[in-house]
């Protein structure tokens, strides 16, 4: 196991000099002049070429991608066009809210979709499975900022259970992580509905019914737990997706997290803040597939056996 762990991390190295890569070539190809977003429309050609020069954007490609990966591995992301404070700093601030939302949203996505997928399973072609699967079709329909200004206007605007904005108490949590959940649970829905109608209709399965054991024992414990691998990996893949999906749920709730920085500085030009996100995403998303393959090994022996 342990090994397995060390080459993965291993492995990680070249995707992150990827990432690095690639963030930085976006950027730097991007239309737009951050001086003139800095220093604004009146700014004479001398402050534009002096800014420009003082930060080495007017320096080769290549001479800023060596300096930008240099830093980057020291955890300089450089500062901020705007506020000229450390991205880093502003950054590491920032990410725990984000986390909290992907967190408690993963939860949501977990709680209902992984119960709806087996009851779906267990009774399949019945109303219960048509209505799921009319739910599960709308959950990944609806863009996720159209469904936050719905529950504000629903839950906040209207009925006034439930606070509009901001991120400080439990009962602001709510509306955004059931946001950006509904999408996810509707997947893992899917996928633990797909991969349990294969699971159930093994020969085991039969078996264990016939020596008559009880049926939410055969579901649980024999025909859950061997169907949860796929599940799993459609779990953390959600999960990551969500660090980068928070970014305008963050921004229609007015949540003081990663997403919503970037945001603003994406309107900004504010490439440091741009690249130091994206990059931080970037390596939180390998880190939780990572975690996954390791979580493998607890759920199916069959891969704890290959490990040893």
């Amino acid at each position: 196991m342990h090994n397995f762990i060390f080459k993965r991390l291993g492995l990680l190295i070249p995707v992150i000099l990827g990432v690095m890569v690639t963030i930085f070539t976006i950027t730097y190809m991007t239309e737009g002049c951050p001086a003139l977003m800095v220093l604004g429309a009146q700014a004479t050609a001398e402050e534009i070429t002096a800014f420009r020069n003082n930060l080495g954007l007017d320096d080769p490609y290549f001479v800023q991608l060596g300096r930008y990966i240099a830093n980057t591995l020291r955890l300089d992301f450089g500062r901020s066009f705007i506020t000229n404070r450390q991205v880093f700093n502003e950054i590491v601030a920032r990410f725990p809210t984000t986390v909290h939302l992907a967190s408690m949203s993963i939860v949501v996505a977990i709680l209902l979709g992984i119960p709806l997928g087996v009851l779906s399973a267990t009774r399949q072609y019945t109303v219960f499975d048509n209505g799921s699967t009319i739910i599960g079709l709308l959950g990944v329909s609806i863009p996720n900022f159209w469904l936050g200004m719905m529950f504000i206007l629903v839950f906040s605007v209207n009925l006034g259970w439930l606070p509009s904005s901001g991120f400080r108490t439990p009962m602001h949590w709510i509306l955004p992580s059931f946001t950006i959940g509904i999408s996810s649970m509707a997947i893992i829905m899917r996928m633990t509905r797909s991969s349990m109608l294969e699971v159930i209709r093994q020969d085991y399965i039969r078996t264990a019914r016939a020596k008559g054991q009880k049926e939410s024992k055969i579901i649980f414990n024999h025909a859950l737990k061997n169907a949860l691998i796929p599940v799993i990996t459609v779990v953390g893949l959600q999960f990551g997706a969500m660090l980068g999906g928070a970014i305008l749920t963050e921004t229609i709730f007015a949540i003081p997290g990663l997403g919503r920085y970037m945001v603003d500085s994406i309107a900004r030009r504010d490439y440091p803040v741009i690249q130091g996100g994206v990059l931080l995403i970037a390596i939180s998303f390998s880190f939780v597939n990572l975690l996954i393959d390791i979580l493998y090994a607890y759920v199916d022996p069959r891969i704890r056996s290959q490990y040893r």
